[in-house]
């Protein structure tokens, strides 16, 4: 399938901008440069009626709620940007469009990045604040935890989980794995096949892995790449979505063939004609919004099925 013509407009304006490749400047450039960029490609922010921060020693997160006063289920977020530019703010939109479509509250985790904190703070950062939402529930008003995120985010989730279920807790109900970052010796087809030229690059995933995984010998860590996980058996649900035309199609669609043959209960859902990041895109691409919306009615299924 080719392009979408979309998807095909963003690049060619993309190809246009003075603006300088991530894998060019320093993580403190790159970072200005994703946050402008994303906010300029979101749709309108939904509104509502609770969006306040938690802070910690490592860590902050910030929590949408679209109803006051109420339990909720919880989905612990977890933003992308290759553990080394994005932030709560580049996922605001994202995250209301969650809590309002999956009726859910999202704790969305600020957590620590690379460079300067390097492997496996990112990961240690978002179990601790999985832990604390589970720990807390009754005062945080939630019942019921999912985890989630895009690209590093997914990565993140996934480890998450295979976590939890090593320590025997928290029970996560679900996870939701927006393509997903599941193998860092990046070997696969797709990796050489979109390489180049839709956004997300080889320069600028070896640039994030550089950042993130210094020392080699931690790309084989279960943590950086959960496909190479012993066993994926006993995980959560899943949702896991990936882009035709995305360096990360194949290690995506990898691990819900592992999480399926583990007999886990998978959804697979590939968008032939977008690119990496598309879920942010929605003030410029339609499908961004289509996928969205898939993702809140995965979450909305799985909660029921916790509440039943």
């Amino acid at each position: 399938m080719s392009l979408h013509p979309q998807v095909q407009a963003l690049l060619d304006r993309v190809a246009r901008s003075p603006l300088p490749p991530y894998h060019t400047v320093s993580p403190f450039v790159a970072r200005r440069i994703y946050r402008d960029t994303r906010a300029v490609l979101a749709p309108k922010a939904p509104e509502l009626p609770e969006v306040r921060l938690l802070a910690f020693d490592n860590f902050a997160m910030r929590v949408y709620r679209p109803v006051v006063g109420e339990t909720l289920p919880a989905l612990m977020y977890f933003h992308g940007g290759g553990w080394t530019i994005g932030d709560v703010d580049t996922h605001d939109v994202l995250c209301r469009q969650l809590a309002l479509g999956a009726r859910c509250a999202v704790f969305s985790v600020d957590y620590r990045l690379a460079p300067e904190h390097p492997f496996p703070a990112a990961v240690d950062d978002c179990l601790a604040a999985t832990r604390y939402v589970a720990e807390n529930a009754a005062k945080l008003k939630v019942q019921g935890i999912a985890v989630g995120g895009d690209s590093a985010g997914g990565n993140l989730a996934a480890s998450v989980a295979l976590l939890a279920r090593d320590a025997g807790g928290p029970a996560l109900a679900f996870q939701l794995l927006i393509y997903p970052a599941t193998d860092q010796r990046l070997a696969s087809a797709s990796h050489e096949r979109n390489a180049q030229g839709y956004l997300l690059t080889r320069d600028g995933i070896q640039y994030f892995r550089r950042a993130y995984l210094p020392d080699e010998k931690d790309w084989l860590d279960w943590r950086a790449s959960p496909l190479l996980a012993k066993s994926h058996a006993s995980l959560p649900p899943a949702l896991v979505i990936t882009a035709g035309y995305d360096p990360l199609l194949d290690e995506g669609r990898a691990y819900a063939e592992r999480l399926k043959a583990a007999g886990v209960e998978v959804a697979y859902r590939e968008f032939a004609d977008m690119v990496h990041g598309f879920v942010l895109f929605g003030g410029v691409v339609d499908t961004a919004n289509a996928a969205v919306a898939e993702c809140c009615a995965a979450l909305r299924g799985a909660f029921e099925k916790v509440a039943a």
